[in-house]
């Protein structure tokens, strides 16, 4: 079969993502980043910093493909990094902060990376399970990365990549197996950061508010390179708080947040139309953003929020326009250059304007398969080059398009996957649980709580505290169940297949009910 990927390589002449971002930067002194203490790093210091770390790569043995995983805080440096990996041809895995030691050390199976870049203090443990992977340290303080960095190491050369070459891999959930290592090239970072920036109308006299994790592609890639393509600058934010956020409005022109966000903007009296005067925009995405939150915020500062769609494999697909009408409940319009279809999600016949099927995309932006899985890779592409991405939905007659749900079940809160059935086996394992299902109902926080539904044996006394304090040390904490529910058995079909949409429908107003 033809995948997006299948073409004939070439010897690329520069560093195909990279050298974009140098002949967009703007003046050397032009501010990238402005901390929240006040400190502020130039597009000249940007260039400087990443030069350095893309030495100290080299000092401790990453080569061209490698693969350089990082779990660390939120920090510039940690930013710098993934600036580091491109020019030092390396490809980038990111690592929520959240993962625990079993979690990490089956992706440092998988991934197999030479370096390993985690929180100072996490040194110990990571060592235990990094393989021949060489461990370093970073932090905003600094770390053995840093230490590193050779004598004039200001100018790094960039080493030759081109368009099809590795610059990342994320790793997502499906519904069998565990994550899966999405590999992202140069070009499809560089296309949808094009085009964002062009959609969403960029220039560099933009000021972003970055409060979003910079180990998912939200914030590392979607916010950061927009910037970075745009020649704009950004305020940096560690965490998301709102006082914080709404005071950085009278300095800022855009922000880019979950629907957690705007929950919790709602939830401050100080969000209001004369805080929001000088925004011009309010991005939302990863999750679900429920229309009350949208109409809320519009009716409370006179800004439609604008949602969008993407996927860890995709980038964005698509957008609500910016010159336009932005309406609640839909992810917009395919971006330039995204071919998106609805299918029969069997046959792959296609379907019609305002017919229900999955999903299908096809476009520079889709990412070149999943780390080691040929396999897998082939059976979620048609023969045409499209993406089946398993989300269900609909394109109604004025081609915005409406997601109504997930063929795969995935559940995502916060703007994080949930893989259920990591967590069921999980529950499933403790002693007293005869079986579980994991599935994902609406939260007013969250866009989706994650919520266990459980068969205990007869003579069991588990109850949700215990399960609760088990899973603490076994899985990430948006992975952890908000809500755990005792029934005596789940709902099957005739086959014998739990039937979850039943379970989501029972539970749907179990986080917002009065």
């Amino acid at each position: 079969m033809q995948t997006p990927k299948a073409r004939g390589k070439t010897s690329p002449a520069g560093n195909h993502f990279f050298d974009q971002i140098r002949a967009r930067a703007p003046s050397p002194d032009k501010a990238f980043i402005e901390t929240s203490d006040g400190r502020v790093i130039t597009y000249g210091g940007m260039l400087r910093r990443s030069s350095e770390l893309a030495h100290a790569l080299v000092k401790l043995g990453a080569k061209p493909g490698d693969r350089v995983a990082m779990q660390t805080e939120k920090c510039t440096d940690a930013l710098m990094l993934y600036i580091a990996c491109i020019r030092a041809g390396a490809a980038l895995l990111p690592l929520n902060t959240a993962y625990t030691i079993p979690e990490l050390e089956y992706f440092f199976g998988d991934a197999k990376p030479s370096l390993i870049v985690c929180a100072p203090g996490a040194e110990g443990d990571i060592s235990k399970i990094a393989g021949d992977a060489r461990v370093a340290t970073l932090s905003a303080d600094g770390g053995t990365l840093c230490d590193a960095i050779p004598e004039n190491a200001a100018d790094f050369t960039p080493v030759p990549r081109g368009p099809d070459d590795l610059a990342c891999i994320l790793y997502t959930s499906g519904t069998t197996g565990r994550s899966k290592g999405a590999m992202l090239t140069h070009e499809n970072l560089a296309s949808n950061a094009r085009v964002l920036a062009e959609t969403w109308h960029f220039s560099p006299d933009d000021v972003l508010i970055h409060a979003l994790p910079i180990f998912h592609i939200h914030g590392l890639f979607v916010a950061t390179n927009v910037i970075l393509f745009a020649g704009a600058s950004m305020l940096f934010y560690e965490k998301f708080d709102p006082a914080q956020i709404i005071a950085a409005m009278q300095r800022a022109t855009v922000l880019m947040g979950v629907p957690t966000f705007y929950v919790r903007l709602l939830g401050h009296k100080g969000l209001t139309e004369d805080a929001t005067a000088k925004m011009r925009l309010f991005v939302s995405g990863s999750a679900p953003l429920l229309p009350e939150t949208f109409h809320a915020f519009k009716e409370r500062t006179g800004h439609a929020i604008l949602e969008r769609y993407g996927m860890t494999e995709t980038g964005m697909n698509t957008s609500n326009p910016y010159d336009g009408e932005r309406i609640a409940e839909t992810v917009g319009l395919p971006l330039t250059g995204t071919e998106v279809r609805i299918a029969e999600p069997d046959s792959g016949k296609i379907l019609p304007a305002g017919e229900i099927g999955v999903i299908e995309v096809r476009g520079p932006n889709i990412f070149k398969g999943y780390w080691n899985m040929p396999e897998k890779t082939a059976s979620e592409f048609r023969t045409d080059g499209f993406f089946i991405t398993g989300d269900l939905g609909m394109i109604d007659e004025r081609g915005y398009v409406r997601i109504l749900g997930r063929g795969k079940d995935l559940v995502i809160s916060g703007g994080f996957n949930v893989y259920p059935k990591e967590v069921e086996s999980e529950i499933d394992s403790i002693e007293g649980v005869v079986e579980s299902a994991v599935i994902g109902v609406p939260h007013p926080d969250f866009g989706e709580g994650v919520t266990a539904v459980v068969v205990r044996a007869p003579s069991s006394t588990v109850d949700e505290s215990k399960i609760v304090s088990l899973l603490e040390s076994r899985l990430a904490k948006f992975k952890q169940p908000k809500k755990i529910v005792f029934v005596d058995e789940l709902p099957r079909n005739t086959m014998g297949k739990v039937q979850k949409a039943v379970l989501r429908e029972q539970y749907r107003g179990i986080y917002t009910a009065r």
